[in-house]
């Protein structure tokens, strides 16, 4: 397995998002398809809460989130904006604090920056 590959940074935001979501008393779901404006779902007391799951690294006490979707395939790379009204949470995975943050998108435009206190 590539260390860096960027597929497997996303597998494994995925996972900690899914880890994340059980804490909290989820039941985590994976849709069928990687092509979905999702990454997973959550589901509790009845209710099910899509998730888009985002891999960041810290820099200079900060994480900052475009809400963009990026992909490549035999034409090249793509970006789009997140359609927020497909997602109902995003969960940022930095692996250089262990922790997932999560938010609603729909509460911010393109992009979110977050500050981490150590």
């Amino acid at each position: 397995m590539k260390k860096h590959h960027t597929k497997n940074k996303g597998d494994l935001g995925v996972l900690k998002a899914q880890v994340s979501l059980y804490e909290q008393g989820y039941l985590p779901l994976l849709p069928q398809s990687e092509h979905q404006e999702f990454d997973l779902v959550g589901y509790k007391d009845g209710k099910f809460k899509r998730v888009q799951v985002k891999y960041r690294r810290l820099s200079k006490g900060k994480i900052a989130i475009n809400l963009k979707s990026s992909w490549a395939d035999k034409k090249g790379n793509h970006t789009i904006q997140l359609d927020k009204s497909k997602v109902d949470l995003v969960c940022v995975y930095c692996p250089d604090t262990g922790d997932c943050y999560w938010f609603d998108p729909s509460k911010f435009g393109q992009s979110v920056t977050l500050r981490v206190f150590a």
